[in-house]
């Protein structure tokens, strides 16, 4: 039996399962992806019809441009933050909340632009898993010292 009080042991589990998932989410989700072989996601022409924007390519240097899928490492880290302690928490509900929530703020995007949903699956499906077992190893331990 451990000499340090429960409280300490289950905050440094919490932290580094929360710190694990953040972590290595990005370099995972990317190893998958490249495996997958999933092109960069272009970028847009903001002039372009919104039903139809207009697609370049990424060295093509247009004034009007932006890239899709913007902020998607810091929306991965969120999202595996906010998986991963739902799942230390036991609160599993709240895990559909959090896929729900980037789904939702995604759609426009993904709508817009058909060609980055296979990116936008696959890389939520494996910065999801990783999430998920951060979280599963973090719980295994909380109870193992509880």
């Amino acid at each position: 039996m451990s000499t340090w009080p429960d409280w300490i042991l289950v905050a440094i589990v919490v932290t580094l399962s929360l710190i694990a998932s953040a972590g290595l989410g990005s370099p995972i989700a990317s190893l998958v992806l490249r495996s997958a072989r999933v092109p960069e996601p272009p970028t847009v022409e903001i002039s372009g019809d919104s039903r139809r924007p207009v697609v370049r390519k990424r060295d093509d240097p247009a004034p009007h441009v932006r890239e899709v899928l913007r902020g998607g490492m810091w929306i991965g880290i969120l999202e595996r933050v906010g998986l991963t302690a739902a799942i230390l928490a036991g609160r599993f509900e709240l895990a559909a909340v959090v896929v729900a929530i980037k789904a939702l703020g995604r759609y426009p995007e993904i709508r817009e632009n058909p060609a980055v949903s296979e990116r936008f699956i696959i890389g939520t499906l494996a910065s999801l898993l990783v999430a998920a077992a951060c979280g599963a190893a973090g719980l295994a331990l909380l109870h193992a010292i509880t």
